[in-house]
């Protein structure tokens, strides 16, 4: 009889290796192991989606809870996942905790606020923040475009939507610089209770700001209202935000508004500069005035090397099965967002970069009710910081071997610690003079 051969063995997950480059480990899941259980490196164990089909089922199934409370796991367990330092911080009612009927009264709630019409509204701020950023480092022909470009914008862009006093959005910076600092592999970790501490004072300090908003709040919403403004006015049938609620709103907002657009600037400019001739072609139509491929162009960036690897947790409320694998009532589960849209079932050749790519159903900022809300604004800010980066300096070159960048640790982002780049020194305009864009 001819000998069984040995089923290959899964590839080693979350190591420094895998947080380089998880895409072959994530070829192997799905053909091997499509819905995989594992256990993490906080030691929970959940189970990893990883096929297009199954994790667009996953991402808008019932049966699986946003709600921590649906966790079978220990109660040390239950402090292991969700947003580091929400829980102590009391800061857990928010989309992403919640199931309906709470989650769909909040998120219309939230909705009259942070309207598409609110966010179109803001692009010449994000234009100003770009600009002004470029201007800090273009003279000096180098700089780190995570810590001096891709992570500032986004902080300022969203405490200046929110309403945050210019004066505080530094503490803001500090605070959220620390959030950021996930232990993982290779990487540097926060100081002990540093991320806790960050996340309670920022809690503390927007339930400060919300109780003055409101007390200061006019009868009539004025023209440019800020959007914590919006959240207080925000009423369905009579019913208004808590100010616990806003500020867990806030909270969320803020958190989720900037990491992942601080991630799809960097991923989306380390792979430009490392794709010249993609990124040529996109220079070339951004030359000749046009949009069209620098909509579609972030769009595959987001598939292509996204900033959110794995959709946030997911538990089961009742028995399921997913793929063909049965998953317990209780179990965590994760959706790998970057596994999914890079399956060659789904998508065409899913390894290539392809700017032009139309047929682009990517899961980058989710699916279903819990799709991104902040989806306009960082679709609008990478579209900004992109294209005024490419256009203002065009020979922007990597400054470092890829081999020795270093991605952030953590479960769900994935995102560079520094993104060094050389170009050829740029003169910054005066103050008075108008810039050419």
């Amino acid at each position: 009889m001819p000998e069984k051969t040995a089923a290959p063995s899964p590839p080693e997950l979350f190591t420094k290796e895998f947080a380089d480059d998880p895409y072959p480990a994530y070829a192997w899941l799905r053909e091997h192991s499509p819905v995989h259980r594992t256990t993490l490196p906080s030691g929970v164990e959940a189970w990893l989606v990883t096929r297009y089909a199954d994790a667009r089922q996953a991402l808008a199934d019932g049966r699986l809870s946003k709600n921590p409370a649906h966790h079978s796991g220990p109660a040390h367990a239950k402090g292991k996942t969700g947003i580091p330092g929400e829980r102590g911080a009391d800061l857990m009612t928010h989309l992403l905790n919640i199931d309906p009927p709470d989650h769909t009264r909040l998120r219309r709630l939230v909705s009259k606020a942070f309207t598409p019409r609110r966010v179109a509204a803001f692009e010449p701020r994000v234009r100003e923040l770009t600009d002004r950023l470029i201007d800090g480092f273009a003279a000096r022909g180098e700089a780190d475009l995570i810590h001096e470009f891709a992570f500032p914008l986004p902080i300022y862009a969203i405490c200046d939507l929110l309403g945050v006093p210019r004066e505080d959005q530094d503490d803001f910076r500090d605070w959220a610089g620390m959030m950021m600092r996930h232990s993982g592999p290779g990487g540097d970790r926060a100081p002990r209770g540093g991320v806790g501490r960050s996340v309670r004072k920022m809690r503390d300090y927007l339930a400060e700001l919300i109780h003055r908003k409101r007390a200061a709040l006019g009868p009539v919403a004025r023209p440019g209202e800020d959007l914590i403004s919006g959240l207080i006015r925000a009423s369905d049938h009579g019913e208004h935000l808590t100010e616990g609620e806003a500020a867990a709103m806030a909270f969320i907002l803020l958190f989720a508004g900037f990491e992942t657009t601080v991630n799809l600037i960097g991923n989306g400019m380390y792979t430009l500069l490392r794709q010249p001739g993609p990124r040529e072609r996109l220079q070339r139509s951004l030359a000749a005035g046009e949009t069209e491929l620098l909509a579609t162009g972030v769009e595959e960036l987001l598939r292509y090397d996204g900033p959110v690897e794995l959709a946030t947790w997911r538990y089961a409320s009742e028995p399921a099965v997913i793929g063909g694998q049965r998953i317990a009532t209780g179990d965590p589960v994760l959706v790998v967002l970057a596994a999914a849209d890079r399956d060659p079932a789904r998508f065409t050749d899913p390894d290539a970069l392809d700017l032009s790519r139309t047929d682009n159903p990517h899961l980058g900022y989710g699916h279903g009710i819990h799709y991104c809300l902040g989806a306009p604004l960082a679709r609008l800010e990478a579209r900004t910081a992109l294209a005024t980066l490419l256009r203002r300096l065009p020979d922007l070159r990597l400054a470092a071997d890829p081999a020795e960048l270093r991605w952030r640790g953590g479960l769900i982002m994935r995102g560079l610690r520094t993104l060094p780049v050389e170009f050829a020194p740029v003169p910054v305009p005066d103050p008075g003079e108008t810039r050419r864009t």
